[in-house]
């Protein structure tokens, strides 16, 4: 017999916001190992009658490791269920080792992640058409977690693009310094989520310039997101996306006359510019 470990995504906190097939597999799992410091109860609350729910909050790898043995000797499916989306500071690929080692099965099922998950919370788009049209997913170096080298907080900030940075809230002195010294100017516009889409969810708005303060002040030491960029300001925009602009010409729509010249000479605009 062969057993089956399927890492699920939780999302970012929120019971609704994980996908249909992760409910699925947790709804159907045997066994549903999950971390009641980061994954709200929520989540699990769907267990079949009889599945063993086992809480992983100080658990390591080698204390997991008899529960996927006896899903291999069983024929066992296992949900292991992770914050957000297990391919971002997940931890799975060790698991995967081991789980290959062992003779299982396995697959993943994505979840929405926190950085998104703030992101609708504030409506914002975090890709503005030639404003910024990257994103970094990244942490502070520095810390107890090894980084690479060259992935550097300031090194990131030199491409003045929009930033998500993860882990990284207890050091909220130096994370400001280092984006400054990467280039973004004092006034670029930060998001700050904790919690986000927890009962105590807190999202808040700033300048870059206040960034420390602001998380001091509101002693946001962990499980806390960090958005930096220009793409994150308020107001309307002052371009727009070539894609639904009318006078831009694609597979399935052809361009209007008018609309065509207008976007030629004066390139996109906003909306509201756009009427005026």
């Amino acid at each position: 017999m062969t057993g089956t470990v399927v890492f699920v995504g939780a999302g970012p906190g929120a019971a609704d916001l994980i996908t249909v097939r992760g409910a699925r597999v947790i709804a159907e799992a045997d066994i549903i190992i999950w971390a009641s410091s980061l994954v709200h109860p929520g989540i699990v609350a769907g267990a079949k009658p009889g599945a063993e729910l086992v809480d992983s909050a100080s658990a390591s790898l080698e204390d997991i490791e008899p529960l996927y043995r006896r899903a291999r000797d069983e024929g066992l499916l296992v949900a292991r269920v992770h914050t957000g989306d297990p391919a971002i500071y997940g931890a799975t690929a060790e698991q995967r080792d081991l789980i290959r080692q062992l003779g299982l099965e396995f697959e993943s099922v994505p979840g929405v992640s926190a950085y998104s998950a703030a992101a609708a919370r504030m409506e914002v788009e975090l890709t503005v058409p030639e404003v910024s049209q990257s994103l970094i997913l990244t942490r502070l170096e520095g810390g107890r977690t090894p980084m690479p080298p060259r992935e550097t907080v300031r090194g990131f900030a030199a491409h003045g693009t929009t930033m998500a940075l993860y882990l990284s809230a207890a050091r909220n002195k130096v994370l400001q310094e280092e984006l400054l010294a990467g280039g973004y100017p004092p006034e670029t516009p930060c998001i700050v989520g904790y919690q986000v889409s927890w009962p105590d969810e807190l999202m808040l708005r700033c300048e870059l310039k206040d960034l420390s303060e602001t998380m001091r002040e509101h002693k946001l030491w962990k499980h806390t997101v960090v958005l930096v960029g220009p793409a994150l300001a308020e107001g309307p925009l002052a371009t727009r996306s070539h894609l639904y602009h009318p006078g831009f010409r694609h597979e399935y729509r052809a361009a209007e006359p008018e609309a065509q010249a207008d976007l030629r000479a004066h390139g996109t605009r906003g909306v509201l510019e756009e009427d005026r």
